[in-house]
């Protein structure tokens, strides 16, 4: 549209813009290349003489009346502006007067970028590398500050958790269940050691640490090696996990992450503590639930999605108890336990990435991938909602966009209502009905990592069914109502998950039905109670099994080229489930004995978080993602360490 049409005036967008600053944007967006500022210098003394009130703010002007075309208007002068604003941020900091200003600007993602995270920018601020997930494959990419666009670095696909080598010339990352390293200027990934990692960090003496999903940190060299463990966890203080390294600046000290997994989210044990090679002994620094790291005299973390800042003395190991708040809405990934998406140089840059919490609509879908209609408004669904046995009814997972909190909710279908049904301020999830609609049984980590709960579907008191170290999801309540198929997954140790059948009355003992290592996959009874839908990664892949319960047999593979979240309708003469994107179906016969036919393609309803079907099989609810051509951009703050009391540049 930039080539054809005149971009609105800014102040459509922003009332309360200073009429300067339109005069700046449009200066900007000139067609005519002589028409426009000649350097970006000429840019910042524009924008120096409006922010010190060269043009006082104006009457606030008509709003467009058209949402798409003000969105779209936006986009195009952002998409204009953000590489002279990247440039610019650079060089102010190089330039900026004294007392320095922080200044804030956006990194535009790579084009057609559905997710950006873990940021990592190298130690002397100019490069930032980044995971992004690009037509369906996660990869990273590096971009130099100052450059207009990112490459993605070969080599590096599915990897996760990148950080940089103290030069900036090479980076660390995980992929394939490997620790791997990649040298920036080219050349093959090289395999270090095996790791399933999540986090690591990296000293001028060519040490590496990094952690494992639960356990203590680990050493090996730069040039690969067999890792060993620089850290040990503390049964006094029931520590299970150590995490997030992050080497001081004398690159024998380091901060990291300590936790009880069994415990809920404010354990005594999850604390920030500094950590030494050259001894076990380690010290507590502050109780937090995220990533940490040093940087420009402070300590960076995260609490309920607010980047703050604390000053640090990283030898002496002295802590300010003055908390600054840096920026709001950070984003996080809740696989690592939440690691936030945010790094910083020693020079005063830090760069992150917002939070957009993901929202869905659920919608009906006939057997060929018709819509059929929609259930109530967009929401957060988190992955996770069930059909009541009556069909009247949806209880889902909401998450609270302002405290990243999950809690449950039941909708009706037919009044388009919606009540919640927990709000105790811990995470709530996975709710299943009992077979008569009754009740819910749910996951709460408000003791442990998570402990089941039950609670009548009208309200009322909450009863623990199992609270114990660990942590629990149910999937599904039996038809005879006398039992859960729950997974199960130890406090400590390497984490296993068992496929369990958790009964409801007496001793409420766990019994393992199917061990799975560390990976969970969800599972469904039959309707009449005979058989078990699971899936199971025994394949290499995600496929879909039907076993008896009790009784000879062996199980029968469902599906043939991958498959997951399986659900029966109600005769039980049918079996659904995923493969990719796509609902397929299958025909199920158990009379005189177990067959199951060949899957059929019923429709792709496009990306979604979750799905469930009518007790007649004719109908699918499907929790629709919202569309979003690209992820959005990061933030790139210069010269951070100037704000103070929580005020945004």
């Amino acid at each position: 549209s930039i080539m054809k049409e005149e971009p609105a005036p800014i102040s459509t967008l922003v009332p309360m813009a200073p009429p300067a600053l339109d005069r700046v944007v449009k200066t900007c967006l000139a067609k005519d290349p002589e028409d426009r500022f000649q350097t970006a210098h000429d840019v910042r003394l524009q924008l120096q003489w409006v922010a010190e009130g060269g043009s006082q703010a104006g009457v606030p002007a008509p709003v467009a009346a058209r949402r798409k075309n003000r969105e779209i208007i936006a986009w195009a002068a952002f998409a204009a502006a953000a590489l002279a604003a990247a440039a610019l941020a650079l060089g102010y900091a190089r330039r900026a007067p004294k007392p320095p200003q922080p200044f804030r600007s956006a990194l535009l993602p790579p084009e057609k970028a559905a997710v950006v995270v873990f940021p990592a920018l190298s130690p002397d601020g100019s490069h930032v590398v980044f995971g992004a997930r690009v037509e369906g494959k996660i990869a990273l990419w590096e971009r130099p500050l100052a450059a207009a666009e990112a490459r993605m670095l070969p080599g590096t696909e599915g990897a996760l958790l990148p950080f940089w080598s103290p030069d900036g010339r090479s980076i660390g990352f995980f992929a394939d269940k490997k620790l791997k390293r990649l040298d920036i200027a080219g050349g093959p990934a090289l395999i270090l050691c095996d790791a399933d990692g999540i986090g690591g960090t990296w000293n001028r003496d060519g040490v590496i640490l990094f952690a494992l999903p639960s356990g203590p940190l680990q050493r090996v060299s730069a040039s690969g090696g067999a890792p060993s463990p620089v850290t040990r966890l503390d049964a006094s203080r029931h520590e299970t996990t150590h995490r997030y390294p992050s080497f001081l600046p004398d690159g024998r000290h380091f901060l990291y992450y300590a936790a009880n997994l069994a415990g809920a989210p404010q354990d005594p044990a999850n604390l920030i503590r500094v950590g030494s090679l050259d001894s076990r002994d380690d010290r507590p620094l502050l109780p937090a639930h995220s990533n940490t790291l040093y940087a420009s005299g402070h300590l960076l973390y995260t609490r309920d999605g607010n980047l703050l800042a604390q000053r640090f003395d990283p030898k002496s190991f002295a802590l300010s108890d003055e908390v600054a708040p840096v920026a709001q809405n950070v984003g996080s990934f809740g696989a690592f336990l939440n690691f936030s998406d945010f790094s910083a140089s020693g020079n005063g840059v830090l760069v992150y990435g917002e939070a957009t919490p993901p929202s869905s609509r659920l919608t009906w879908f006939d057997r060929e991938g018709k819509k059929a209609g929609v259930v109530g408004e967009s929401a957060p669904y988190v992955s996770y909602f069930r059909l009541s046995p009556d069909g009247t009814k949806v209880v889902a997972t909401l998450r609270d966009p302002t405290t990243r909190r999950a809690d449950i909710w039941i909708q009706d279908l037919s009044r388009g209502t919606r009540t919640r049904l927990t709000s105790d301020g811990s995470n709530n999830n996975t709710p299943v009905w009992s077979p008569d609609g009754s009740r819910i049984v749910f996951t709460s980590d408000r003791k442990h990592q998570g402990d089941l709960y039950v609670k009548d579907a009208t309200g009322g008191v909450e009863e623990p069914i199992f609270e114990a170290d660990g942590q629990r999801f149910a999937f599904d309540w039996s038809p005879d109502g006398k039992q859960l198929a729950i997974e199960n997954r130890e406090a400590g140790g390497q984490r296993t998950v068992a496929l369990s059948f958790l009964p409801l009355d007496g001793e409420r003992k766990p019994k393992v039905y199917l061990q799975r290592g560390s990976e969970v996959g969800m599972s469904r009874f039959s309707p009449d109670g005979r058989w078990l839908a699971y899936t199971s990664l025994d394949s290499g892949t995600w496929e879909v099994y039907v076993a008896p319960l009790t009784g000879p047999g062996g199980r029968r593979l469902i599906s043939t080229s991958g498959g997951n979240q399986p659900r029966w309708r109600r005769d039980g003469r049918e079996l659904f489930f995923l493969s990719g994107r796509k609902i397929m179906a299958v025909e199920i016969r158990t009379e005189p004995s177990f067959e199951a036919g060949t899957p059929k393609l019923l429709f792709d309803p496009g990306p979604f978080a979750n799905y469930d079907v009518s007790a007649d099989g004719q109908r699918f609810l499907v929790a629709v993602s919202d569309a979003r051509e690209t992820a959005p951009p990061l933030t790139l703050l210069v010269n951070w360490t100037a704000l103070r009391g929580g005020h945004s540049p």
